[in-house]
């Protein structure tokens, strides 16, 4: 049976608070902006002065400040002030994939194995690779909570984590998506290590070797590799940059296809960015119990939204337990503490016979040290600052390559997460692509990895994890030039 909540109390649970002064005043800025009261090279009024003017704070008027610097609206000039940024031409975003004729398995890449090294190599700027930078994350703050956790019960480093979810955790995490308009119980949770072993784990509750699996494409090439260990098929659905999964290619799909399992990605897809609306989560969750298709989500970037709001998960609409809600820490908090959970409702007994037989338990120390961090380490805070920051660095690098980047370029505007996709005009291999950057000690991640088909040969995915610096800048230029040069050739 499945832990409900009654709507009444989710209403008040959930019923949105308002938005803080800073946040108001930056709204009113950026509107000025966008109506042409404040123009390109406009200086800002002083934050003394504007404190006067809007009786508020100057902390205020430095957060309403920062929050519009972080948007790309204005930039701070050295001893002069605040100015309105000028706005370069936006890029196009990518097309929309075709529809795939039928299933197919997964071939084996060995882009993958050596991008994934490559990633963690320092020699290398690491483009490719959706790994954010360490900077980013508390990992000080978390040192010392796990140093205490060992230090106040050394004997749970001698105990086996014979269980499927520390208590604690689980009702933090319970309680998160309950403030997001998504009950779960905290019983319905099983800690697993990582996204990736709670993704495998729903996998193989729902599916055979030999089953079905519809994505969405281009596909995060994580799922492809886990499928293909699986000898599972995929059949590929065109996704839309921005809305998300494509739903009359979905139904299609699924008339035409013994599709076992939905494998989605509704909060800013990887490595599309897109974000499904409510509006079509809730009629893609309406196909689902039509055709009677189990979905896999994976949540690991919902909460990096640049709004106000957190998306709902498509869970959020899941009243008979076929939604399987996968996702981690590590996006956000502490990617190498490998602490993810799976939500897997009418599967949750299978789920937790597969996690016996493939680790057992998740190990309770660091379950602990997350658990303590969520209730004590200011994680709400950090979460704002990891959102700006993410959003800042997708802007610069967005900037960059619409100056570097060959005429033509399209990349996808995402409203969450750290990750762009481009497609580079025709004509260019980012295949050749990558093997020429490799030669300047840059990483990327060309299309084809995203497919199991020779698709997107001229894409390529960026990850804006890192801090920008100037050593950014020049790879991105240089990735700029070797495209040109192909074009040239």
């Amino acid at each position: 049976m499945l832990n409900r909540v009654p709507a009444a109390m989710i209403e008040t649970l959930v019923a949105p608070a308002p938005a803080p002064l800073y946040v108001e005043l930056a709204r009113s800025i950026e509107q000025l902006i966008s109506q042409g009261t404040l123009r390109p090279g406009h200086r800002l009024p002083s934050v003394r002065r504007m404190s006067l003017q809007r009786d508020v704070s100057i902390s205020t008027v430095l957060q309403a400040y920062t929050l519009l610097e972080n948007r790309g609206c204005i930039e701070a000039r050295p001893q002069s002030g605040y100015y309105v940024r000028p706005r370069l031409p936006s890029a196009p975003e990518p097309r929309m994939a075709r529809p795939m004729a039928k299933p197919s398995y997964v071939g084996v890449k060995d882009l993958t194995a050596e991008l994934i090294a490559l990633s963690v190599d320092p020699n290398y700027v690491p483009l490719g690779s959706a790994c954010p930078d360490s900077s980013l994350f508390p990992t000080k703050k978390l040192a010392r909570i796990l140093a205490a956790v060992g230090r106040n019960d050394p004997a749970m480093l001698g105990r086996y984590a014979m269980n499927w979810a520390f208590d604690p955790l689980a009702r933090e995490i319970a309680r998160r998506y309950l403030q997001s308009g998504c009950p779960i119980g905290h019983d319905e949770l099983v800690v697993t290590v990582g996204c990736a072993e709670a993704l495998n784990l729903s996998l193989r509750a729902v599916t055979k070797p030999g089953d079905t699996v519809a994505v969405e494409t281009p596909a995060y090439f994580g799922f492809l590799e886990t499928i293909q260990s699986l000898n599972l098929r995929v059949l590929e659905i065109p996704t839309d940059p921005r809305t998300g999964l494509c739903l009359d290619a979905t139904r299609a799909a699924l008339a035409q296809n013994d599709v076992k399992a939905l494998l989605v990605m509704p909060s800013y897809q990887n490595p599309l960015g897109s974000c499904m609306p409510d509006a079509k989560k809730e009629e893609l969750y309406q196909l689902l119990a039509e055709f009677d298709v189990p979905a896999i989500e994976d949540d690991i970037y919902g909460d990096l939204h640049f709004g106000d709001r957190r998306p709902k998960p498509l869970k959020a609409w899941d009243t008979d337990g076929r939604v399987l809600l996968c996702s981690s820490f590590g996006k956000t908090l502490a990617p190498s503490l490998r602490v993810g959970w799976c939500a897997p409702g009418r599967y949750l007994e299978r789920v937790r016979r597969l996690k016996f037989t493939n680790t057992l338990g998740t190990p309770i120390v660091l379950q602990k040290t997350v658990s303590d961090f969520l209730r004590n380490g200011g994680y709400d805070h950090h979460l704002r600052s990891i959102r700006r920051a993410y959003h800042h660095q997708v802007h610069l690098f967005s900037q960059a390559m619409l100056r570097h980047f060959p005429e033509g370029t399209r990349f996808s505007r995402p409203e969450g997460g750290f990750i762009l996709w481009v497609e580079l005009p025709h004509g260019i291999d980012t295949l050749v692509l990558q093997q020429e950057a490799l030669k300047h000690r840059i990483n990327t991640a060309p299309g084809p990895l995203f497919s199991v088909k020779d698709r997107y040969r001229s894409c390529l995915r960026m990850s804006c994890g890192m801090p920008w610096t100037d050593t950014i800048d020049r790879a991105l230029q240089t990735i700029g030039e070797l495209a040109k040069r192909q074009l040239q050739g």
